[in-house]
């Protein structure tokens, strides 16, 4: 890999297609959460690869058969106690969805496993977002105890509808890939051992087609999502507003306990 991403330490990085890099999630162990370091890495490396001539696709990927678990604990711990990390995160946060969007490459998600949080985000907002059959994505904020609003509310009824939208962010079920690809979340669905393969055939594709062309019209669609900027500010202010609370807080000791969450039903808005 060349000296452009060398000072990255939580992002791999990989060549497997002529002009495609692949970023690739890769936490043994922990099913490939994002601490605080890989979770800033994702929001900055955008930039560093738009301005790559060597890059034309890229692919979003986790190793392992899973794609990413989403903050790891410690790092959502630090926002339910920390005003700089909190701060900091929400910057980060705010970066991610933008600096996608105005990523002028075409970006393919591999998403395999588990696919969660931070890590669900930056796949949803890829342009093609290939998923395994029992692919398991889940927006878990507010089992969690706060608002989806990592990238949801600028992405998800555009992809899938305002009713599944609620219906999902709200409730935070789980969808299969075949579910996603149904309702529209996902663009494609591939077997469980073929998603890898399947979304490097597309971005093989995609590298070969008339670049200024391409970049043009993702440009031109991506206002669409520009548009719901207003939208998903307000939801990503009210989620990191509700990381300070109590009901964060109780969020992350059910994860953390691995039972249901117990919230207050008189709590004040």
């Amino acid at each position: 890999m060349t000296d452009r991403y060398a000072a990255y330490q939580g992002l791999k990085f990989a060549r497997s297609e002529p002009r495609t890099l692949e970023i690739i999630f890769d936490t043994p162990g922990r099913t490939n959460a994002l601490d605080a370091v890989k979770h800033r890495e994702l929001a900055e490396v955008w930039r560093d690869i738009d301005a790559d001539p060597e890059v034309s696709c890229v692919l979003l990927r986790g190793e392992g058969g899973a794609f990413s678990a989403g903050g790891d604990f410690d790092m959502i711990a630090a926002l339910t106690t920390d005003p700089q990390a909190r701060l900091r995160t929400w910057r980060e946060a705010r970066d991610l969805v933008y600096n996608m969007l105005n990523f002028s490459k075409p970006v393919v998600s591999a998403i395999e496993g588990p696919a969660v949080g931070a890590g669900l985000a930056a796949a949803m907002l890829a342009d093609v977002s290939v998923a395994g059959r029992t692919a398991r994505i889940v927006d878990g904020h507010t089992r969690l105890g706060v608002a989806a609003g990592d990238h949801a509310a600028i992405v998800w009824p555009l992809l899938c509808g305002m009713a599944k939208a609620k219906y999902y962010l709200m409730l935070c079920d789980p969808l299969t890939g075949e579910e996603a690809e149904r309702i529209g979340l996902i663009a494609l669905c591939a077997d469980d051992d073929k998603v890898v393969e399947t979304a490097r055939g597309v971005c093989k594709r995609l590298a070969a087609i008339a670049p200024s062309a391409l970049r043009w019209t993702k440009l031109s669609l991506n206002n669409w999502m520009r548009m719901a900027g207003p939208t998903f500010d307000a939801s990503l202010a009210l989620e990191f507003l509700g990381f300070a609370g109590e009901e964060a807080r109780e969020g992350l000791a059910a994860l953390r306990e691995k039972r249901r969450p117990q919230f207050d039903p008189y709590s004040p808005v």
